[in-house]
């Protein structure tokens, strides 16, 4: 896994270091018997860590140094911090079978899930992944547990979907609770709605999630220019006053939040840079929340450079990049911690760009995103939503 092998012998120690590069790394330290445990770790600067570990002792100091035990130098250089970490789950997760989520402090993210295996659907925020496959669906990740909390119970209140956790049994002598008194739940609970009509309600929840937000706008703007048309203000005047209110609760929901199982983005990072392939960037494939990469994708290719253009190469570059193919929802929440991690950094380095419903990639995007990595430049500005019309008042809209 790890692409570098040197043996260490504490006479040639100079020798040893003046091979490797100072550079960012992830490397695996190991001694003469193969059943002794490995000492594994990232660093920003390979050799200076390595002379840190493996120079002779200096008097009086109980710094770490591992000269005398380790024999093989085992090492990948990494071109951001991205990919070394990334690389250094990997490597815990097959050196420390066990004890790997501990060394890594790895934590799960939050997510939003709808339990449509319930004969009466309802949300809840997990951060336990199930079978991808299932009638479940989850939308993560969120950048905290109040996070994705705020902003499930500001989105239910634009519909009447349950927000009880029980497994209902309805009865009409049953009293109800709060939300069937306050009109915002259909209560299913004593039968005040039918099964079709709460399963329409909780369709309507899946269309929101599913485009963040999308559906309930297009649905407002047709409802309040409807009633606009008919001269019927007051209603108009109301609808968009939900809409109003709204707008905020969308902007809770950051742009990483998707829905897991139709999730494809594809983040690209800054590359190992290479003698044979100086201008690269490397790549790597989000699909269902499983990452898999790196692919070292040439910025300039001189064999087609003049026959094809950039989005036709990175196009040809993905269609031969497996998919990571995750071997348990445990693997694949460990991937969402690490990509969870990544994307709410303060000091996050890198893109991400998502694919759209019909899973096409913003091809356009990606190419300049490209460019402004491989040059060290700011992300793009996320692009403003474009506000709608205001309502005409009923003095505007003319006797």
């Amino acid at each position: 896994m790890l692409s570098e092998r040197l043996e260490f012998r504490p006479e040639r120690d100079s020798d040893i270091f003046s091979v490797v590069a100072a550079a960012p790394a992830v490397f695996l330290l190991r001694g003469a018997d193969t059943n002794s445990e490995p000492y594994v770790s990232k660093t920003a600067n390979l050799r200076r860590r390595l002379q840190r570990l493996l120079s002779a002792p200096e008097e009086h100091t109980r710094r770490l140094n591992l000269r005398h035990r380790v024999r093989w130098i085992e090492y990948t250089l990494t071109g951001s911090d991205f990919e070394s970490g990334f690389v250094l789950y990997q490597i815990l997760r097959a050196a420390f079978p066990k004890t790997y989520s501990n060394r890594l402090r790895l934590r799960f993210a939050p997510l939003v899930k709808l339990h449509l295996e319930n004969e009466f659907p309802r949300a809840s925020i997990t951060t336990r992944l199930g079978r991808i496959s299932g009638k479940n669906i989850y939308y993560g990740p969120f950048a905290s547990r109040v996070a994705a909390e705020k902003f499930m119970n500001d989105a239910l209140d634009f519909f009447k979907m349950r927000r009880c956790v029980d497994d209902l049994h309805p009865d009409p002598k049953f009293p109800g609770c709060i939300y069937s008194e306050m009109k915002m739940c259909l209560a299913p609970c004593f039968r005040g709605c039918t099964d079709d009509e709460y399963l329409a309600e909780v369709v309507r929840v899946e269309d929101f999630l599913d485009s963040r937000g999308e559906s309930l706008k297009r649905q407002m703007a047709v409802e309040r220019d409807g009633a606009s048309a008919k001269m019927e203000f007051e209603t108009a005047a109301a609808i968009h006053g939900r809409f109003d209110k709204l707008t905020p609760v969308l902007q809770q929901l950051p742009e990483f939040v998707r829905r897991i199982d139709q999730s494809h983005a594809v983040i690209v990072q800054k590359s190992v840079q290479k003698s044979q392939q100086p201008e690269s960037v490397a790549l790597f494939r989000v699909d269902a929340g499983a990452i898999a990469g790196p692919l070292e994708f040439p910025i300039s290719d001189a064999e087609h450079t003049k026959s094809q253009s950039m989005e036709a190469r990175i196009q040809a570059a993905l269609a031969e990049f497996p998919a990571a193919k995750p071997a348990s929802a445990i693997e694949r929440m460990e991937h969402l911690a690490i990509l969870k991690r990544w994307c709410y950094r303060g000091t996050r380095a890198g893109e991400i760009f998502f694919a759209d419903a019909k899973g096409e990639l913003p091809m356009r995007r990606l190419v300049r995103g490209i460019g402004r990595v491989y040059r060290g430049e700011a992300p793009e500005t996320a692009a403003v939503a474009v506000p709608v019309a205001p309502v005409q008042s009923e003095q505007q809209g003319g006797s």
